[in-house]
């Protein structure tokens, strides 16, 4: 496999506070699935916004973020054709970024409007393999039926879900989803976590997700990056997490997390205990 996405020396300080991001470092292959946990304010969604582009690094910091080999940003200054760069990156938000007045099957389209003349995606006028081609992802997960109705009318998993199929009419290699199952109830979470699933899996999409529920980022992704006041703290398999590392990470939310069950005594969530010699070392910087 070979390199979907690279980072060196990525640091970011806003003005009047502390270090956002600190010196982060990092490499995914192609086809990965990985989690970027911590807890809020760690900075995960300042880092996947670097990546996507929107944001600049620190000029000072010696930074480089590529995407399949191609610059994104170097030394704080980003690609002046960023937004043909941004073609090959889908970005799935938290709160999902459709326009609500709008009919699903548009704010699916918009996913084409990269690969059109400008004066067509201004007037709407989508040809009919185009049309088809976003119902087909709207097919795939799982709402063709709502192709018509106004975004405004869809469940939060819905909406979710069309954000997701505007990022497949996309074409994106990789895909950011920034806390995309923050906001939704556990069967809608459980949804679109098998939609990110199986996109990976059946079209080898890379995807780098965000999470706070740490219980669902070892289910669905063999890798977790961890961050902690802006730095990589652990980079490693997510079947090695440590119930140390969770504490050091979230504090007395985790405690209470693996002290406290979600539904009668059953706990929500109990890490592994990986045998020593598979124990990977915590990823400090120095």
């Amino acid at each position: 496999m070979g390199t979907a996405l690279r980072i060196e020396n990525l640091s970011k300080q806003f003005k009047a506070r502390q270090l956002v991001l600190s010196d982060v470092s990092l490499e995914v292959r192609h086809g990965e699935m990985v989690a970027l946990i911590g807890a809020s304010g760690s900075g995960k969604s300042t880092l996947l916004r670097h990546i996507a582009g929107l944001v600049a690094s620190d000029a000072d910091a010696g930074s480089l973020v590529e995407v399949d080999g191609v610059c994104v940003q170097r030394h704080g200054k980003i690609n002046p054709d960023i937004r043909s760069m941004r073609a090959r990156i889908g970005f799935v938000f938290q709160q999902f970024n459709l326009v609500d007045r709008l009919p699903v099957i548009i704010n699916v389209l918009v996913g084409a409007l990269h690969r059109m003349p400008w004066w067509r995606g201004l007037l709407g006028l989508f040809s009919e393999p185009e049309r088809h081609r976003a119902l087909q992802a709207l097919a795939r997960v799982g709402i063709a039926d709502c192709a018509l109705q106004r975004a405004s009318t869809l469940s939060g998993g819905q909406q979710q879900r069309a954000a997701i199929a505007r990022t497949l009419l996309q074409g994106a290699r990789l895909i950011l989803a920034d806390e995309p199952i923050a906001s939704l109830d556990p069967e809608s979470s459980r949804r679109v976590m098998d939609i990110l699933s199986q996109i990976n899996r059946e079209d080898g999409c890379t995807v780098l997700v965000s999470l706070h529920q740490v219980d669902i980022a070892m289910k669905y992704c063999p890798r977790v990056v961890a961050l902690r006041e802006g730095r990589v703290v652990y980079d490693g398999p997510s079947s090695a997490l440590t119930a140390d590392l969770l504490l050091e990470l979230y504090g007395v939310q985790v405690a209470d997390l693996l002290q406290q069950g979600t539904h009668g005594d059953k706990p929500a969530f109990q890490p592994p205990v990986p045998p020593v010699s598979h124990t990977p070392a915590l990823v400090r910087a120095a």
